[in-house]
């Protein structure tokens, strides 16, 4: 079966999720975790891409980011995942396969699913029971997002920005959006979306990106429940 294409779009963000092969480990102490930052703050610089929101997990990454043009995501992708793997298997003297293989990739209505496909994200390590908040992850943008600590790398969103005229403002008001659960509904359209490849977002978002790419997206079904991406 022919494997269902990405699209990016310039200026519309996208929720990229990209797994360890077989879902193994592929970072293993905070020396990995700094090498992959290091390596995308300067893909994101050479290829002008923007990154809003992030979570490094042990065994993948969740990245929201807004490109130039429409091959920019793709391009910081390939140059961290080749860095990131060379990396890996010098330091570790191992062989083969890093990554699960495509990466998966959801552009964004900001309007109305941004912030909370950034608390998606942020909320990841809490639900795989390794925090009880998102603020106790190191490897996290919430660091920046709730806490206000510095993020060379991070770009923060202008509908985040909106939260307050003040940093603590935004902060707090941010902060105050975990107070309330993602609702099932939520998550499970985020993840279908994610899963295929699909903009998130209403029918009249997903009809500006078909006519921005000259492509037909087709429509999602109902589905049944998603694993987690």
């Amino acid at each position: 079966m022919a494997r269902k294409p990405r699209f990016y779009a310039k200026g519309i963000p996208c929720h990229v999720v990209q797994r360890g092969n077989n879902r193994q480990a592929c970072f293993y102490c905070d020396d990995d975790f700094g090498f992959y930052m290091q390596s995308l703050g300067e893909a994101l610089k050479r290829y002008q891409v923007e990154l809003h929101a992030f979570v490094l997990m042990t065994n993948h990454v969740h990245l929201l980011m807004t490109p130039q043009d429409s091959e920019g995501i793709s391009r910081v992708m390939q140059s961290v995942g080749r860095d990131y793997v060379r990396y890996i298997n010098s330091h570790y003297r191992r062989t083969g396969t890093l990554w699960e293989g495509r990466h998966k990739a959801s552009l964004i209505d900001s309007e109305q699913y941004l912030l909370l496909c950034l608390r998606y994200i942020e909320l990841n390590p809490v639900r795989a029971l390794m925090v009880t908040h998102p603020g106790e992850y190191h490897w996290s943008s919430f660091q920046y997002h709730g806490d206000g600590k510095t993020i060379k790398s991070l770009t923060p969103h202008p509908l985040y920005l909106n939260l307050g005229t003040e940093a603590e403002t935004r902060r707090e008001a941010y902060k105050a959006l975990f107070s309330h659960d993602i609702t099932d509904e939520d998550m499970r359209e985020l993840r279908q979306c994610l899963k295929h490849n699909y903009p998130l977002g209403g029918e009249r978002f997903r009809a500006e990106i078909e006519h921005m790419l000259g492509v037909w997206l087709g429509r999602q079904g109902p589905g049944r429940p998603t694993k987690e991406y």
